[in-house]
């Protein structure tokens, strides 16, 4: 059966609560039928018992004593309920019986014990009967019947059957369409959720379902809808920078190289002016690799992929390696590089985004600091953790620059700079690859006086 989420959600609620009814409409039932069979059944032992002391004994006959004064009570009013009785001895041969019953008698049950109720029919009504032995010296002489009609008793039940089945079918059809209004505002974030994914496009993804003031389900479904959204917005506008970015980081070199090439073939050259330009040429294509490996690299980490984010190294390990790379730019610049930490604590951070973080940071401070400068690095252990510092004496940032740092391809003052390579790509990594094992930088810089970067693992 195709049914809706929201006929599915009805149907289901409306059949649970249709076996919680049906149970509860059954034992009021029963307790119902119980009740009516109870009460007759104590009113005809009642009769029984009472009319047995009206029965006297001769030899082997039963008779009632009293039988013209039923006879004349019968013509002077009208029995609501009457008792029909019946005497018979122990083989079941009729002795006597009350005037009401006439020419009809009521039927024997020699399996019958004293406790024994029956159903049975009576001038073509129902009855209930009761069978009692007649007892004299321990001796049983024969058994009186008792029986009452039963139809009202019946009626009563037959009403009380039409009733709960009535009501029975009636809530259920009320309970249905009720369940299924109340279903269908319950899922209205579901029909908002499916509405909102119909109006969103690749250009239009600030679309957001509107949070459920109940903080339920559909509340946590509706909040990780809007943080899909949000991912794949992200993703995307990644994308697009990083396309922007290296469209606009590439081309400079490429007018650059191809300007180099069209004036070097327009006449004769001398080897010398060969030399010359194809060693520009190859500086180019060397600073579009560069570029290009840096903007993967930001690429990658913006993701958050990396196959050996969940390794760790040593910090101090990490930084010894990256001196020993930048080693010959360290000699070429005379620089006094100070390290201060305790090997013999615990200094194991992630390995790739450690890596990164310290490479960029390292970097830039040998290739800011003056001629014949100095620059520290220290590393500890405190209540926040990891704390490694990076603090050189070189040129310094200003201070309206400080907010712009970690944006791609941002240089502060860089035609002042010249002479210092780099696309504004490094600290634009380290601020990611920070985010990404929720790390923490902080940089204060004087300018001409030095910078000092503050990295918390």
């Amino acid at each position: 059966m195709n049914l809706s989420f929201k006929n599915r959600i009805a149907l289901h609620y409306m059949i649970a609560t249709a076996a919680i009814m049906l149970i509860i409409f059954s034992v009021i039932f029963f307790i119902v039928r119980s009740t009516v069979y109870r009460n007759l059944d104590s009113d005809l032992a009642y009769e029984a018992h009472r009319h047995t002391d009206e029965i006297v004994v001769v030899g082997d006959s039963l008779k009632f004593i009293n039988k013209l004064e039923w006879e004349e009570k019968e013509h002077r009013e009208v029995q609501v309920n009457p008792v029909f009785l019946q005497i018979i001895d122990k083989d079941g041969k009729l002795m006597d019986k009350s005037p009401n019953l006439k020419h009809e008698s009521l039927a024997y049950r020699s399996h019958a014990s004293s406790r024994d109720h029956i159903n049975a029919e009576l001038h073509n009504q129902a009855i209930r009967q009761v069978q009692i032995p007649i007892e004299q010296q321990g001796e049983t002489k024969g058994y009186i019947l008792a029986a009452m009609s039963l139809e009202s008793s019946k009626m009563v039940i037959l009403k009380l059957k039409n009733v709960l089945v009535f009501s029975f079918l009636t809530v259920l059809i009320g309970l249905y369409f009720i369940s299924r209004y109340l279903a269908g505002r319950s899922i209205l974030p579901v029909s908002e959720i499916s509405n909102t994914t119909k109006r969103i496009t690749k250009n239009n993804l600030n679309e957001r379902v509107n949070l459920p003031q109940r903080k339920d389900e559909l509340y946590d479904l509706s909040s990780n809808f809007n943080e899909l959204l949000q991912r794949i917005e992200n993703a995307l506008e990644r994308e697009r920078q990083f396309t922007s970015d290296a469209s606009h980081e590439l081309r400079t070199p490429l007018a650059a190289l191809k300007g180099t090439l069209e004036v070097l073939i327009r006449k004769q050259r001398t080897p010398e002016e060969y030399i010359d330009k194809i060693g520009y040429g190859l500086q180019e294509i060397n600073r579009m690799s560069e570029t290009i490996d840096q903007l993967l690299l930001l690429a990658r980490v913006d993701s958050g992929k990396s196959l050996d984010a969940g390794m760790e190294v040593s910090l101090p390990l990490v930084i010894d390696e990256i001196l020993a790379r930048h080693k010959e730019l360290i000699e070429e610049k005379h620089l006094q590089i100070t390290t201060h930490y305790d090997a013999e604590t615990d200094l194991n951070t992630p390995q790739y985004y450690t890596m990164l973080i310290m490479e960029n940071v390292i970097h830039n401070a040998i290739k800011y600091s003056h001629q014949e400068g100095s620059i520290k690095i220290g590393i500890e252990r405190n209540e926040q953790g990891i704390v490694c510092t990076v603090e050189d004496r070189g040129i310094g940032i200003k201070k309206e620059d400080m907010n712009k740092l970690f944006n791609s391809f941002f240089r502060s003052d860089a035609l002042a700079h010249r002479n210092i390579k780099g696309n504004g790509l490094g600290l634009s990594i380290v601020k990611k690859a920070a985010d990404a094992i929720h790390a923490r930088v902080h940089i204060e810089s004087e300018l001409n006086r030095g910078t000092k970067f503050t990295i918390v693992f």
